[in-house]
């Protein structure tokens, strides 16, 4: 009931749609309940006295009560509907707006087909409660007492004689409510899994064909498949059964009225126009406590949809506004970090006692081994994660006291796997400023050495790209992610990796762009090229999460520590290749 209690809450703004289907409802039960008595006058008041000339008003009756439910019914499902629609519209747009708020850590384990899931098919699940199951569940509690108490009118002791079955109908609905809604969370479950399946399968062909791992996939695929399948045949069962058992009891209750009844028509005391009425009376009740079971399924799988969609709308995120934030200033560029420590679960660190500060347009070049905290360094700058101790100043403004959307908003990001959008190249480059004019988006273009690619594509910058950039090549789409960094204008630039999909001679070019974009700027960079750090004002070198070595390029290779064996291994060689072709292009110069 609390999960039903909050799903209403969001149906609360539609009463009045909700309030017209009742008394739709109402109406309907109203011209139901008059055709059985209507069926009781034709038997006993045209049929037994032999007043043909009545016939014809009795049959008018009979089809206008009949055409005058058709329109309630369909004024009441129609506003039953369109209400539905817009709780679910509400409900989703609830659920990705919460998405987007959630942080990093949330998405860290989350599994995408399970959100999808979530936000189509328990959603899905949910308005067709909204839209329909709700409204007859009262309608069946309203069509049950006014067809109880008019079979009381009619004849009290055959009332009570026909109700013998429905004790044991209701008994039976509420043992099947307690069976069926851990089968239906199961479901809903197992549908979650194979929509995760789906998606990472989608998402990962070109690393399934590249290991030839396709049987594997359809095998696990059809695993999953088959668990679902199996978990809806067990519910079917359990439905099935629990129909069957209905049937037969309701069967049992007209079986004993027309014992009864029959018994009291030749005492005399009962005509046959009344048990006609009591018959069809009885039938209505009693579909009502037989469609008790459905629509008792349908609200339990829609508490266990509600269940999973609550689940991610009670998740808090865990960086947000505190209250009281402010927007940030335009900022400088000034960053600070004082004795920050970060762990992702809280205990374990991955970052310990980091001091560093770094002046307005000063670039910072961050290397070190695998699992060092080179990239958890950069994601703490736009709170894409909070310190777990100390803290990250801005221009003297603790991060944390500022709104997250002012934060972000100065700050570009380049990441190390680079996203692009199923958009036009164009609405990829301006993400993060849409209002940007087409000479704008083309000069961050050109800094990034992709507006020649651009140019050459029959619909230039209005070209479709496919998702998440099908057709670029590697060095193609991070240079379209340059782009849109450098289009924000940011004071604060963080550069994870951009271009280790770059040839040296892309790369060069970058590079020269870099250094007229980066003058007054804050850059931190993380780069595989000898290039970028050698460039740079500063290097700090992380060993184990802590800030082991400091300085520019010639300082940290004359102290001969951890920067120099880096150099060894990874840029000595990079550095010998420039040498020789610096060589050879002299010669071929001489020549």
């Amino acid at each position: 009931m609390k999960t039903l209690k909050r799903l209403l809450a969001f149906a609360l703004p539609y009463w009045k749609a909700y309030a017209g289907a009742l008394i739709m409802v109402l109406g309907v039960t109203g011209l139901q309940l008059m055709q059985p008595m209507l069926a009781r006058w034709i038997v006993d008041g045209i049929y037994a006295n032999h007043q043909w000339s009545l016939l014809l008003w009795g049959s008018l009756a009979m089809t206008g009560t009949a055409a005058a439910s058709a329109v309630f019914g369909y004024l009441q499902r129609y506003w039953m509907s369109w209400a539905g629609q817009k709780v679910i519209y509400d409900i989703r747009n609830r659920l990705y707006q919460h998405l987007q708020q959630l942080s990093f850590s949330f998405y860290d384990k989350a599994q995408t087909g399970q959100l999808m899931s979530r936000v189509t098919a328990d959603v899905e699940q949910t308005r067709m409660f909204l839209s329909n199951q709700m409204i007859q569940i009262v309608a069946a509690g309203v069509r049950f007492l006014a067809t109880f108490c008019l079979m009381l009118s009619l004849d009290w002791r055959l009332t009570l004689v026909a109700m013998i079955p429905v004790p044991v109908l209701v008994w039976r609905a509420e043992i099947y409510a307690m069976v069926i809604r851990p089968m239906f969370w199961s479901i809903q479950q197992q549908l979650a899994v194979l929509t995760a399946t789906l998606q990472e399968n989608v998402t990962g062909q070109r690393v399934v064909k590249a290991f030839a791992r396709k049987d594997f996939e359809i095998k696990k695929f059809e695993r999953d498949n088959l668990d679902l399948m199996e978990k809806n045949v067990n519910t079917l069962r359990a439905s099935a059964f629990n129909d069957s058992l209905m049937t037969l009891l309701t069967e049992s209750s007209l079986a004993i009225i027309l014992l009864w009844g029959g018994r009291e028509v030749m005492r005399g005391a009962l005509t046959v126009g009344t048990l006609v009425a009591f018959n069809t009376l009885i039938v209505q009740m009693l579909q009502q406590v037989r469609m008790l079971g459905m629509w008792i399924s349908g609200a339990t799988r829609t508490i266990a949809a509600g269940d999973r969609i609550f689940e991610i709308l009670d998740t808090k995120a865990e960086v947000s506004d505190k209250p009281g934030a402010k927007p940030i200033p335009k900022i400088q560029g000034r960053v600070t970090f004082e004795n920050v420590s970060f762990a992702y679960d809280g205990e374990h660190m991955v970052l310990e006692d980091i001091n560093l500060d770094v002046k307005p347009g000063e670039t910072i070049a961050i290397l070190g081994g695998t699992g060092s905290g080179k990239s958890t360094l950069i994601n703490l700058i736009p709170r894409f994660y909070d310190v777990t101790k100390g803290r990250i100043l801005i221009d003297g403004h603790d991060i944390r006291d500022v709104t997250l959307d002012s934060l972000r908003r100065q700050i570009g990001v380049v990441t190390q796997e680079t996203f692009l959008f199923s958009a036009s190249l164009r609405d990829n480059i301006a993400y993060g400023k849409p209002e940007a004019s087409d000479a704008e988006i083309r000069r961050a273009a050109e800094a990034a050495h992709i507006d020649e690619f651009i140019d050459s594509l029959p619909d230039g910058y209005n070209t479709i790209i496919g998702e998440r950039g099908v057709g670029l090549s590697g060095g193609q789409k991070q240079r379209v992610a340059i782009a849109r960094a450098l289009l924000m204008d940011a004071r604060i630039l963080i550069l994870d990796e951009s271009t280790s999909s770059v040839d040296v001679e892309t790369e060069m070019k970058i590079q020269e762009a870099f250094n007229k974009l980066l003058a007054d700027r804050t850059a931190f960079i993380i780069a595989q090229r000898l290039s970028t750090v050698r460039n740079a004002d500063r290097i700090i070198v992380l060993d184990k999460g802590r800030i082991v070595e400091e300085g520019t390029h010639e300082e940290l290779l004359a102290r001969g520590g951890i920067y120099t064996a880096i150099y060894n291994l990874q840029f000595k060689g990079q550095e010998e290749n420039e040498l020789r072709n610096e060589s050879a292009t002299a010669e071929g110069g001489e020549k």
